[in-house]
């Protein structure tokens, strides 16, 4: 079978597509004919070297498609099954073997598209928005990002929550998208200061808690916006890793809370899985949810597609198309 690798880290001319032999399900997992695989930073991270990996690797974290051989003792899933995954890396492939518990089934009205877009940065903003700092009436937030993938997602959850969100966008048309998915106030980060407007548009009073994918970047200004008692969420790095922190400038700022959360930890066992996917494909269903696929590409130009993220241009969604 056809699958994307990478044999050392590097940048996006690492990813090679190679031919490798398909996999048989073992106990307890599933084999997958991937349909869609969803992009995300972490499989950057991951062909980078910042997230090392044992080489070669084949590249992905998320996909959907038809579950097409079972293993011993599966009885989450079954042959014929459409489904969707994520945490699992092997997606930039023609097929893939699975835990069978990760493995979400898709309703009908969920196609294998919108099935691989969703799980990773769907899941993702919904663990944010719900549980790492349960956002409710009366909150502001501040979304980095909020044109990109979980950007879009984030900003609609948090204003299902009751919460006022201020975004921040790299262009007018990105501001443009996020304010079409709810968000309040956008700040063009390339023409103002966005800790300077983060305190103009609150009145110096600041938020309760951003959710930074930035890092290095917007990290520390970051902290002076904040309430006391404030949540800096630091869910990714995508200028590049914080430098370590003293805990006592938390103290200094606010008696502020700092996490660095990821999915894995927020769907670490199939009932929280389901619940939380679940929630966002009824959300779609019902119209409440805008899923935006921004980019496809082909299983062979995936060097392309991770050029395309790495350089700030997404507008929600960039898939490989697989089958």
């Amino acid at each position: 079978m056809k699958a994307i690798r990478i044999h050392q880290p590097g940048d996006a001319s690492a990813l090679v597509l190679d031919e490798i032999p398909t996999l048989e399900p073992g106990p307890g997992e599933a084999r997958v004919k991937v349909a869609f695989a969803g992009l995300n930073f972490i499989d950057v991270y991951q062909r980078s070297g910042l997230y090392p990996l044992p080489l070669p690797a084949v590249m992905g974290n998320e996909g959907a498609g038809v579950v097409d051989a079972v293993g011993e003792g599966v009885t989450e899933v079954q042959p014929g099954q459409r489904v969707a995954f994520a945490m699992h890396r092997g997606s930039y492939a023609e097929a893939v073997v699975v835990p069978a518990w990760k493995l979400v089934p898709l309703p009908e009205t969920i196609s294998e598209a919108q099935g691989a877009a969703i799980m990773l940065q769907g899941m993702t903003a919904h663990y944010l928005a719900s549980s790492t700092y349960p956002l409710k009436a009366g909150d502001t937030c501040l979304v980095h990002a909020a044109a990109g993938g979980v950007g879009l997602l984030l900003t609609q959850i948090a204003k299902k929550r009751g919460a006022w969100v201020l975004g921040t966008a790299g262009s007018a048309q990105k501001a443009a998208l996020a304010r079409s998915m709810g968000a309040d106030e956008v700040i063009l980060y390339r023409e103002a200061d966005f800790e300077a407007e983060v305190k103009r548009l609150t009145g110096g009073a600041g938020v309760n808690v951003i959710y930074d994918a930035v890092g290095r970047d917007t990290f520390l200004k970051g902290l002076n916006v904040l309430k006391p008692r404030g949540y800096m969420v630091l869910y990714g790095a995508s200028s590049g890793p914080v430098e370590p922190v003293d805990p006592q400038l938390l103290n200094q700022k606010g008696g502020l809370f700092l996490t660095r959360p990821s999915l894995a930890h927020y769907a670490a066992n199939r009932e929280e899985l389901l619940w939380r996917s679940q929630e966002l494909f009824t959300w779609v269903e019902d119209g409440s949810l805008q899923l935006r696929v921004d980019q496809t590409f082909p299983l062979g130009e995936a060097a392309a597609a991770h050029r395309y993220i790495e350089g700030r241009n997404t507008q929600g969604k960039v898939l490989l198309q697989i089958r």
